[in-house]
């Protein structure tokens, strides 16, 4: 038996019905045999971040546990956002999922695919707000970055 790692996701979505975009994902995570122990934090709305120009985000986090390794969940994951529509268009345009690997466990991994800890997730309310409802952060909170909690309907 595989020994099963801590992991935090991020989830993003600003086409379509937001809501339940992210709400199909994390039904997918959920399904999933290979992960148990989902929790999922408040949902967030948040301003985009580079492109500007396109609606805003619904924000969320996941914490889980799982035996796949950090590629495989990379697998795993780009296979939810592939299933839901998500174009690769351009660089912080809209999409309809977007689901990030923020932690698993303390490792560090660099890849041309995959950087764990996520490079810039220290930098962004919108993961940071969410993650400190599933863990203990060793970061500040921003003050503000246009991130405001939402109603959530999971």
């Amino acid at each position: 038996m595989k020994d099963k790692h801590f992991c935090i996701l991020s989830l993003g979505s600003n086409l379509g019905d937001r809501e339940q975009n992210l709400q199909d994902a994390i039904a997918m995570i959920k399904a999933d045999e290979d992960i148990s122990d989902v929790r999922v934090a408040s949902l967030y709305i948040t301003e985009p971040v580079g492109f500007k120009d396109q609606a805003d985000f619904y924000n969320t986090c996941v914490s889980l546990y799982t035996a796949r390794t950090p590629e495989e969940l990379l697998e795993f994951t780009s296979g939810i956002e592939n299933e839901l529509g998500r174009k690769r268009v351009m660089r912080w345009g809209p999409r309809t999922i977007d689901i990030d690997i923020i932690t698993i466990d303390d490792l560090n991994v660099r890849s041309p695919r995959l950087t764990i800890p996520h490079p810039r997730y220290k930098e962004r309310a919108f993961v940071l707000y969410p993650m400190s409802e599933l863990t203990l952060l060793d970061c500040p909170l921003p003050d503000d970055q246009g991130v405001r909690k939402a109603e959530w309907t999971l």
